[in-house]
C-alpha cells in the first residue's frame, strides 16, 4: 500500500533575499512535483538590499516527503521554515 498524501502549507522566511534565494529556489525546483501552488510576499517594497522575503508553498506528498523538503529547507543558512500539515 503506498504512504498516504497530505496537503500542507511550508512558510518560508528568506532572511536576505539576495543572498539566500537561488539556493531555495534550487531546492523548490528540485522538489517541484510536490508543489502545488507558490505564493511569494514581498515583505518590504521599498527594500533594496538585505530585504526579507516570505514564501509559502502548497505541497502534496507523503508525510516523510514534506518533512524532508521542510528539512533541506531550514538547513540552508539564512532560511527558516515550518510546516503545517492540513490532513490527517
Amino acid at each position: 500500500m503506498p504512504d498516504k498524501k497530505h496537503l500542507a502549507t511550508i512558510t518560508i522566511l528568506v532572511k536576505d533575499r539576495q543572498t539566500h534565494a537561488a539556493d531555495m529556489q534550487r531546492i523548490l525546483t528540485e522538489q517541484g512535483h510536490l508543489i502545488m501552488a507558490r505564493l511569494g510576499v514581498n515583505v518590504a517594497p521599498m527594500c533594496i538590499e538585505h530585504c526579507t522575503g516570505l514564501v509559502t508553498v502548497a505541497v502534496k506528498g507523503t508525510a516523510t516527503e514534506i518533512s524532508e523538503l521542510t528539512k533541506r529547507l531550514n538547513d540552508l543558512y539564512g532560511i527558516v521554515a515550518k510546516a503545517c500539515v492540513m490532513t490527517e
